[in-house]
């Protein structure tokens, strides 16, 4: 099995790539869910936060309020560093859980959803493509201010926290145009995926893995060996 690390920009339509995807059968492992999975009350990483960042990141539930949280980080990139030294290590572990699931399920690729693949540059080099969700800079910023009812200079910070799309462009292996219609969309991931499917890029690993490692263990160790560290 070999990995397929998919990104974009805030508001670039990545979600409704994913749902393609998703719909064609794929091995999807989503970051940004996971990454809710682990800051619920009563883990190391909510208690962290708490201590980091005060009680007024919570809801009255006890839960992370994300918008709260979100608006204090997109506007420090030392408190946004902060918040992945703890999360990202905790997140790493449940997404090589799922990448071992998938590989014992037989799957010939899995494809890891990560936003900040490419501003993080950690995992990009365990990938053996890389997508990027693009859209034009102006939709993007239409987009976001829509979606999430912000102003203009607040959904500007938010897309400047992040590596330009045009950048990540240059940084992708595979890139899906988003700045037109659903259908255009669409024959995109559908052309992708078809040559995903076909590829034999999965042999190689697979026949290694028999022929080297002796069970689990084995394989859990190389991975976590080399995948989060």
């Amino acid at each position: 099995m070999f990995l397929v690390g998919l990104s974009g920009g805030i508001a670039s339509g990545k979600s409704s790539v994913v749902n393609v995807l998703r719909e064609l059968g794929c091995a999807v492992i989503d970051a940004d869910v996971i990454a809710r999975q682990v800051v619920q009350p009563n883990t190391s990483a909510h208690r962290q936060i708490v201590q980091l960042f005060g009680h007024e990141v919570l809801l009255e539930s006890g839960e992370i309020n994300r918008e709260k949280l979100g608006s204090i980080i997109f506007s420090s990139p030392e408190k946004r560093q902060q918040l992945n030294t703890i999360t990202h290590p905790e997140i790493h572990k449940i997404m090589l859980k799922q990448i071992l699931k998938y590989f014992f399920q037989g799957y010939r690729f899995a494809i890891l959803d990560i936003p900040l693949l490419f501003e993080t540059n950690k995992l990009t080099r365990f990938m053996k493509h890389t997508i990027l969700v693009y859209c034009d800079p102006q939709s993007q910023l239409a987009r976001l201010m829509k979606r999430n009812n912000l102003s203009h200079p607040d959904a500007e910070a938010r897309i400047f926290s992040q590596l330009p799309l045009d950048e990540k462009r240059r940084l992708a292996d595979h890139v899906i145009d988003n700045s037109g219609d659903r259908e255009r969309t669409r024959q995109q991931v559908l052309e992708l995926h078809a040559r995903l499917d076909s590829s034999m890029d999965y042999i190689p690993i697979r026949m290694v893995a028999i022929a080297t490692l002796t069970g689990i263990s084995g394989l859990a160790y190389l991975l976590l060996r080399h995948f989060i560290f």
